[in-house]
């Protein structure tokens, strides 16, 4: 019994160090983004990398939250969800910045970049802590894009949907074909989204807040991103390109 308790205790102790380790990387995080906020010139940029930055510790927590006791999880998932909150606001604003936008356009078979995507916003989370499901069909269309460009519009869609998703909630990867477009459909099983962070008026498919930068991103592939959200049920996060940025469909049969 006494073994028992002692390994609780470093058990405890180690969860407690890691939380703290987080806690100053956010922090440091945060230092940075007030100070990119005063630069000029290549301000947006600067911008959009703090907001990067900002992702890594809050995932961190999220996926922290799941394993400690309960008198302490919901403070260290608060903290997660506001360091997501603010990366949202810093993107939005690296987004706001005028800059000439420039596109590298390639062949890019889009399930390694969705593999890559996934696992930037799950490893910090850690094992388990979302399920995530990509179906065949979205991992075998090559597209013509920016590679650096749409994974980055992939992981800031994927870390709103895991904000908005609690443990071992579901969150799938589709997609959606329409006589002129493609679009790949990201929904999970969140609480969904206040009124006041959608706009269209009585449509569905309003605008997110915290996906300017991303939004940006896919219409200069000619695209969108549009979102779907119903409070208590989930959200579906669509990034839709033109059908002639489909160059092939890998999958056989």
């Amino acid at each position: 019994m006494e073994n028992l308790l002692l390994i609780l205790a470093a058990a405890a102790a180690f969860l407690a160090f890691v939380a703290w380790r987080l806690l100053e990387r956010s922090r440091e995080a945060e230092a940075r983004a007030a100070q990119a906020e005063l630069r000029l010139g290549s301000q947006g940029r600067s911008l959009g990398l703090v907001a990067r930055e900002l992702e890594a510790p809050g995932l961190g927590l999220l996926g922290l939250a799941t394993r400690l006791p309960p008198e302490i999880a919901p403070g260290v998932e608060s903290e997660g969800r506001r360091l997501l909150a603010l990366a949202d606001e810093v993107a939005d604003q690296a987004a706001a910045q005028p800059h000439a936008r420039s596109l590298k356009e390639n062949r890019i078979p889009l399930g390694p970049l969705l593999k890559e995507a996934v696992e930037t916003v799950a490893l910090p989370m850690g094992a388990g802590a979302r399920h995530w499901q990509v179906s065949p069909e979205a991992e075998a269309l090559t597209v013509l894009a920016d590679r650096r460009a749409l994974g980055r519009v992939l992981s800031q869609a994927l870390a709103r949907a895991a904000r908005e998703t609690r443990a071992g909630d579901r969150i799938t990867l589709r997609i959606v074909r329409a006589a002129e477009t493609v679009a790949l459909v990201i929904e999970d099983e969140g609480a969904g989204l206040p009124g006041g962070d959608l706009t269209g008026g009585e449509g569905t498919r309003g605008l997110s807040l915290g996906l300017s930068a991303a939004r940006e991103l896919m219409r200069a592939h000619g695209g969108e991103l549009t979102l779907e959200a119903a409070p208590g049920i989930g959200a579906r996060t669509w990034l839709t390109l033109p059908r002639a940025r489909v160059l092939e469909d890998q999958l056989v049969g």
